[in-house]
Formats: structure tokens, C-alpha cells, sequence
């Protein structure tokens, strides 16, 4: 298994429009960050959680000729704005894009793409077919995904376990049954936002915490503001086995 961290950050992160902050003027690749999704490659079979804004972007950096799925964690703009680029793997596949969201979410893709979904199509609009998921394990392809229900404030949001790999972005709160799903699990990927409280998501303090108590063999943080500070300052902070991600890391399982 191979997982690309396409994006790390968030819709407040860098660069921002008149921000002077020392992470918004760096020199350093890794503080450039754009909105959270992963590539996740098992076997034949690829796939990406999440479509954000900075889609098309990614998937042109990693050179990605091959997508066969997408996963959605939630609704959010910043996580699925750029669903309509799936139109490019339509065309070199000649197949339908699956898409696997929980009813909610693709309730809300298909008001934002509604011209996807219209009866009389205009020629070239994607062409997607919905996967309605719920908190039970489901295969893509094959391959098991085990939903991790966390808490986005009152928004509920899938994180993803796939083998020994986890995947939990935008939370604030997790609960005692779905944390026993990542039992075990070698690579955990966890929102780290900011180090100041916050509404809807994990400060620095609390996913240290969190990722220590699950005790995977290496962590990578995620969905990560300008505000947490310059990647190469934050990183000596942090504990052994616990690290930054960053835009276009890849990690081999």
C-alpha cells in the first residue's frame, strides 16, 4: 500500500490574501499547504478521500493517470469543491467514477452538481455513480474500508481504516467505540489544526494526546492552519513517532 498526502492543510491556511505571518512568508515546501485529501494505492485499485477545492492540482502534481474510486469524509466545501474534475478519468476509463459518501453527503453533492445528476445531460458533465455508505465496513473493488464515525462539532465525519492504515480528518471528538476500530492500526493520519481551542477541531495538544493514546508506529498530523506555526519549528516539539505531514509525502505500508 502506498499513501500520498496530496494536501495537509485547511481553507485557513497558507497562503493567505494580506497574512504577514512567518508560515505565510516561507521558503519552506512543506508549509505550502493545500486543502486536506489522500491517495491511497492497495494492490490495482486506486483511490482518493475527499475532493477538495485544489483537486485538479494534486492530481496533476502526483501525475495521477489512474483513479477508480473516491471516498468522502464530509460535506464540506473545502473537502469536496472539486468533484466536477473526476470528468478527466471519465474520459480515459470510459467508466463511471464510484463515489462512497454517507447519505447526507451525497445528498449535498447532488444539490452542488446538480447538473451531474440532471435527466438530460450536457455533453461531458462527469459521470458519477453514488455508493450510499453507513457505519459498517464496505469493500471498494474489493478492498475493505472499515468508517470511523468522529465528531466535526455537532457534523459527523468518516475517517477511514484501510488495512493498517487510518485516516481521520476534521474532528474534535471521537467515541470509545469507533477509537477501538483504529486499534492497531501502523500509520495513523489526524487533524492537528491549530494550537489555540477550537470549535470543530483537534488543537496540537489534544491530537498529540490522542495519537499517543492509539499508539500507531508512525502519526502524521493533518488539516494544519498557518497558525500552528513553521513546519520545521513545530516538529521539534513533537514526540517520538509523531510527525508533520506535508503536501506530496508518501509513505509505503
Amino acid at each position: 500500500m502506498l499513501i500520498t498526502l496530496l494536501g495537509t492543510g485547511t481553507s485557513s491556511g497558507v497562503p493567505l490574501i494580506g497574512c504577514g505571518c512567518e508560515v505565510c512568508h516561507s521558503v519552506d515546501f512543506r508549509d505550502k499547504r493545500l486543502r486536506s485529501s489522500v491517495h491511497v494505492a492497495v494492490d490495482d485499485l486506486s483511490f482518493i478521500v475527499d475532493t477538495g477545492p485544489d483537486f485538479r492540482q494534486q492530481v496533476l502534481r502526483l501525475n495521477l493517470l489512474q483513479l477508480d474510486a473516491v471516498l468522502f469524509t464530509h460535506e464540506h466545501k473545502d473537502h469536496t469543491a472539486g468533484l466536477d474534475e473526476v470528468r478527466a478519468y471519465n474520459f480515459r476509463s470510459g467508466q463511471d467514477m464510484p463515489v462512497f459518501g454517507r447519505p447526507t453527503v451525497l445528498a449535498q453533492l447532488q444539490r452542488e452538481f446538480s447538473y451531474v445528476f440532471a435527466e438530460k445531460k450536457y455533453p461531458g458533465t462527469p459521470r458519477i455513480r453514488l455508493h450510499e455508505i453507513t457505519n459498517t465496513p464496505f469493500t471498494v473493488r474489493g478492498i475493505p474500508v472499515i468508517p470511523i464515525e468522529v465528531m466535526h462539532h455537532t457534523l459527523p465525519v468518516y475517517g477511514y481504516r484501510i488495512g493498517d492504515f487510518t485516516y481521520l480528518t476534521d474532528l474534535n471528538a471521537i467515541a470509545e467505540p469507533e477509537l477501538e476500530k483504529v486499534t492497531g492500526t501502523k500509520l495513523l493520519v489526524l487533524d492537528a489544526l491549530q494550537r489555540d481551542a477550537h470549535i470543530s477541531h483537534f488543537t496540537l495538544d489534544q491530537a498529540i494526546a490522542l495519537a499517543q493514546r492509539i499508539g500507531a508506529e508512525q502519526t502524521y498530523f493533518t488539516h494544519i492552519s498557518h497558525k500552528l506555526g513553521l513546519h520545521n519549528e513545530v516538529e521539534k516539539e513533537l514526540p517520538p513517532g509523531i510527525r508533520l505531514g506535508y503536501d506530496g509525502l508518501q509513505i509505503r505500508l
